[in-house]
């Protein structure tokens, strides 16, 4: 059982992007587990999220560089004593796979998803509210209908070209994750306020919350500074206001 709630916040558009891009492919493997007719309708409206946010950057060559960066950080480590250099050097290895994954990989990522005339059929009426009913598409309520191992097989194949980014953006975001260890701090009166070191970049802020606390932690900033207030919940139609209280919660600021 969970003793803390963490907050994220990412802090620059490459891994908020990655972010956004970690959630869907768990709720597309989440949804692809299922086996109603909802959760395949699930599976399909992620799916169509990922190739959106796909269309809009070249994530492929962000997610190299990230790569490169890393093991590049981690090599300056090999020298270090206090070091467990084989775990290093599995690590290296990882990053390095997922690297030559991602360069092997030809054309636009996604791309072969549209070429299925099914998949293009719901892409085209997904942005009309209830376009994908049985009158607009039978061909979709037909698959629908199909045995759920028919219906598996087509997504497997749909979440392929995908599978070498996801393992990649797994690996980017649990390095920076682990980057830091998380201090305890104090916000006075719900309100916490920091500057950073611009020589240091922080990428991620980590916020942890015992889930006996009634609030939440709000995060903004940049990189230049960050502030975190911490709400309490309404259960009226007001908006939530912060709380007077000093409230006790870990702090991580992470960069690789």
């Amino acid at each position: 059982m969970n003793t803390q709630t963490i907050y994220e916040f990412p802090l620059n558009e490459r891994i908020r992007v990655f972010m956004r891009l970690e959630q869907l492919f768990q709720q597309l493997s989440h949804f692809m587990t299922g086996s109603s007719i909802f959760d395949k309708r699930a599976a399909i409206n992620t799916l169509l999220d990922i190739l959106t946010i796909f269309g809009r950057s070249d994530l492929k060559s962000e997610l190299i560089k990230e790569l490169e960066r890393h093991a590049k950080v981690l090599g300056h480590l090999s020298s270090s004593q206090d070091v467990d250099n084989q775990k290093l050097q599995s690590i290296l290895a990882e990053l390095g796979q997922a690297s030559r994954n991602l360069y092997n990989t030809t054309g636009k990522v996604g791309a072969s998803v549209l070429e299925s005339g099914l998949f293009q059929s719901i892409s085209q009426r997904s942005a009309i509210p209830g376009g994908s009913c049985s009158f607009d598409l039978p061909a979709f309520h037909y698959w629908l209908e199909q045995s759920q191992e028919e219906q598996q097989k087509d997504l497997d194949q749909w979440m392929q070209p995908f599978v070498d980014i996801r393992i990649a953006i797994d690996l980017v975001l649990g390095f920076i994750r682990q980057s830091s260890m998380p201090k305890q701090e104090i916000a006075q009166a719900g309100f916490f306020q920091l500057a950073l070191d611009q020589a240091h970049p922080v990428q991620l802020l980590r916020v942890g919350i015992p889930v006996s606390v009634h609030s939440f932690a709000e995060i903004s900033g940049g990189k230049h500074r960050f502030s975190i207030r911490f709400l309490k919940p309404s259960n009226d139609e007001n908006r939530p206001v912060q709380t007077k209280d000093d409230i006790s919660f870990t702090l991580s600021r992470c960069a690789v």
